[in-house]
């Protein structure tokens, strides 16, 4: 555990990306392969869950440290973070030598979920008492989660690919999936040379890089395919050993959420892995993101919802046919191939291929771009015909150009502070628009969009201009006046607007409004008209 607390310690310290791929690079050649496996596990987000309460952990770190709870909890909203607080409000005493690995925490916590409370409160202040404070808030994090150090994805695989001397494209693939580290090896996972490659395993998703100036400037349009950007649930669905499966670009295994799907079973040849978009699909044409949201993490899928929101595949690239890896080819290659799958598929509507745009000059993209909502899209995908499918975001091949954001100005009324490096600044905030009785109302949370400098400014008026605090929430005088800006807008009971936007992001502060100047509910609900 000393080593890798020392690992999250120093990853926590850099901002640096090569010194933060150094770091876990001597650390996958120095650990024990037990250890590596599980710090794989967790910079994959594959935590595992130990069925614990948070209210419950709170309350013993404050009776263990002999402190009132409302000083717990002023102490929280101080810090930011829970695992941390507790980290440094425990009593310490004496050096600590607890000599247990990563590997044998995990296996320690392992045992919480056949506890009673009464044993998982003693079970975790035996933990505490063996550990240091580092030790400790790192302990804590591999109990209740949130374990985020600015580490992506990528950047693990490139130090892993560096420390085994092995492509990261074939690392990339062979840690996506399922796989559980209680049942493979490191060797297994990493080392092997593909034998035993599980059948469900996804391909790891090519990215698309924002257009960069004019979509003119990449030269002659006959070098490139372009297609509506789609506005559903990127995945790939994959048909190996007779088994289908359907993954989510969030490394979700989702094949019982989409049973329109499971006829691929029947018709696609052994060995196809298709990339596209899952999007809710009725009368020939995609549905607003919105109604798929509607049974997005439903347990049960009743006949109602599946009536309501019925789902197509849009495909627009094949990985893998009949067992051959097909992302060297080219895409107009692979393009050619897909239609060849997709002829072969019985006549049906929830397997469609999204179509290629018909353009042999720019002029005419910029027409349609326009017209994208009104396609239910977010713009274009452009993508180089002679390109091959690559791994994670890559310039220079596939480019997204989506349509401007919508935006209305609001008020900012609620703050709260946010986490981590940010945990004394005040980051989240809440927006809101004027109602028909001159009061406002709130339809928005935000948390990106402006500089460190505004946020420093922000924070400097939100700190001055507190009117009520409700926990960590504070309200604040409403003066300040902001662009937002968001992706699709829909009707919501469950919001006391009755509107919910989606993406909501801060596009500038403006300065030049006073809040009276700030839009209505009306001018809201008038979007809504235009894009129902």
């Amino acid at each position: 555990m000393k080593q890798f607390a020392e690992l999250f310690m120093n990853l926590d310290r850099t901002n640096k990306t090569n010194a933060k791929v150094e770091l876990m690079k001597q650390y996958f050649l120095s650990a024990s392969d037990e250890d590596k496996l599980w710090a794989l596990t967790l910079f994959t987000g594959r935590r595992p869950s130990f069925k614990v309460n948070r209210t419950q952990v709170k309350e013993w770190a404050a009776q263990e440290a002999d402190i009132p709870m409302w000083l717990f909890q002023e102490s929280y909203h101080s810090v930011g973070d829970l695992g941390e607080t507790i980290s440094l409000i425990l009593p310490r005493s004496g050096t600590f030598d607890s000599d247990k690995t990563l590997t044998d925490w995990f296996y320690y916590l392992g045992l919480l979920p056949g506890m009673t409370d009464e044993e998982k409160r003693d079970h975790i202040l035996q933990a505490w008492m063996q550990l240091s404070q580092h030790e400790t808030f790192v302990f804590n994090k591999l109990l209740m989660g949130s374990f985020r150090i600015g580490v992506s994805q990528t950047l693990v695989v490139r130090a892993l690919a560096e420390a085994t001397e092995t492509d990261p494209n074939v690392i990339a693939h062979r840690v996506m999936g399922q796989w559980d580290p209680k049942d493979t090896t490191f060797e297994q996972l990493i080392l092997d040379k593909g034998e035993n490659d599980n059948a469900s395993r996804p391909y790891p998703f090519f990215l698309a890089y924002p257009i960069e100036g004019d979509v003119s400037d990449l030269g002659d349009p006959a070098d490139w395919f372009a297609e509506w950007k789609w506005d559903g649930i990127r995945s790939q669905i994959i048909y190996r050993n007779n088994e289908l499966f359907i993954w989510t670009r969030g490394e979700e295994l989702s094949t019982e959420k989409f049973p329109e799907l499971h006829f691929l079973a029947d018709v696609l040849p052994n060995g196809t892995v298709l990339d596209g978009e899952i999007v809710s699909y009725m009368d020939d044409k995609p549905m607003p993101f919105n109604v798929l949201q509607t049974r997005i993490g439903r347990k049960n899928l009743s006949k109602k919802v599946l009536q309501e929101a019925p789902v197509a595949f849009l495909a627009y690239d094949i990985l893998e046919t009949n067992g051959v890896d097909l992302r060297g080819l080219t895409q107009e290659q692979r393009r050619a191939e897909l239609e060849l799958v997709h002829q072969n598929v019985p006549e049906q509507y929830t397997f469609n291929l999204s179509p290629l745009i018909d353009f042999q000059k720019w002029e005419v993209l910029h027409e349609l771009h326009g017209l994208s909502r009104q396609n239910i899209a977010e713009g274009f995908m452009i993508k180089r015909k002679s390109a091959t499918y690559q791994v994670g975001r890559k310039k220079g091949d596939w480019w997204k150009w989506k349509i401007n954001p919508l935006s209305i100005d609001a008020v900012l009324i609620y703050a709260q502070k946010g986490s981590g490096r940010r945990a004394e600044l005040f980051t989240d905030y809440t927006f809101a628009v004027w109602g028909e009785d001159g009061k406002l109302v709130p339809f928005a949370k935000a948390y990106s969009g402006l500089t460190d400098v505004e946020i420093g400014q922000v924070d400097y008026f939100i700190k001055r201009n507190v009117v009520e605090k409700f926990g960590p929430v504070r309200t604040v005088k409403p003066e300040l006046v902001f662009e937002i800006g968001f992706e699709g807008i829909n009707e919501s009971s469950r919001h006391k607007s009755g509107i919910a936007v989606r993406f909501p992001r801060i596009l500038r502060w403006r300065k030049d409004k006073k809040a009276e100047e700030a839009d209505t509910l009306d001018a809201l609900k008038g979007i809504l008209e235009v894009y129902k």
